[in-house]
């Protein structure tokens, strides 16, 4: 099974090389984008390991990462999250302190703490989106080094998801995927089909020729990993009928599939890690740091 590749980019056109790193314990593809002309990077939903039959935690995944870069000879910029993740813990806060590059996310995750902090029963959790150095609103644009980067709001997935348009280059995590597997499920708190339809025709709007990189990939059939796509390949070739469906053909097809699927395995243990920006829990007297699972806080979904 490949787990890297790099799509190169190109200096006199501003496009961003993007090396892709696949995590098959989590189906979760990490990616490093950088700018050719300056060297510098952005470091796009790392995952820090976790295995939660044992309860250990690891840093092989974004030590990969940071081996990659030293390589390379490429400075971190950012550290971005595409939305607080369910099915993975972040490790964003890890990389931070590891590298001294800003963390940043979509500003409406404070919603999303919101929702959570009812979900844990929580009331020291803030909810303010302070554990981010930078919140970025619908629209907003920086630099990653000459490279222009503009902020995409992609609600749907859940309240706080974004899209990174990077040059020629879009993060779309979990809003779409490869064509030969269709879009994101909707129904995790906070999820609406309706603002997903909505969030991918706003992808679809983009040229065609714009690079898609998508955040999970589920080998569908068995075949190799694969993160890349087109707006034009997507428009044509995505299983749910993107480029010919209406709203509600989409808003019904994509309720049935999700009410047969049962929750990722690790959202409520990654949740209470995600919403604080990677940050495990604090140790408590004895050393040891523990997770909160709420029992029967996520009601009506599919058991396996």
């Amino acid at each position: 099974m490949h787990t890297f590749a790099l799509s190169p980019g190109d200096r006199e056109r501003g496009r961003p090389d993007v090396a892709g790193f696949f995590d098959p314990r989590t189906f979760s593809v990490q990616y490093v984008v950088s700018d050719p002309a300056t060297r510098r990077c952005a470091i796009i939903d790392p995952v820090l390991d976790y295995d939660e039959k044992s309860g250990a935690t690891a840093t092989h995944h974004a030590d990969e990462l940071l081996a990659y870069i030293a390589r390379e000879g490429l400075e971190v910029a950012w550290i971005l999250d595409t939305h607080p993740h369910a099915d993975h813990f972040s490790a964003a806060r890890y990389l931070h302190d590891k590298t001294g590059a800003p963390t940043a996310i979509g500003a409406q995750v404070v919603e999303v703490q919101a929702l959570w902090k009812r979900i844990y029963n929580w009331p020291a959790l803030p909810t303010d989106g302070s554990q981010w150095d930078r919140l970025f609103s619908d629209g907003e644009t920086f630099t990653l080094g000459e490279l222009p980067v503009r902020v995409m709001h992609s609600p749907g997935h859940t309240l706080a998801s974004v899209t990174y348009v990077i040059g020629d280059a879009a993060f779309v995590h979990d809003t779409l995927f490869q064509p030969d597997f269709g879009t994101a499920r909707a129904d995790f708190p906070g999820g609406s089909a309706h603002q997903l339809w909505h969030s991918i025709q706003a992808i679809l709007a983009l040229p065609d020729d714009t690079r898609l990189f998508t955040g999970h990939d589920y080998m569908p059939d068995g075949r190799e990993p694969q993160w890349e796509s087109t707006v034009r390949e997507q428009r044509q070739h995505n299983k749910h009928r993107l480029g010919e469906s209406s709203e509600a053909e989409y808003v019904a097809l994509r309720q049935q599939r999700d009410h047969e699927l049962p929750m990722p395995k690790l959202i409520l243990h990654a949740l209470q890690v995600n919403v604080r920006g990677g940050r495990l829990p604090e140790p408590e007297e004895n050393g040891k740091r523990y997770l909160k699972i709420p029992l029967d806080a996520l009601e009506g979904a599919a058991w396996e």
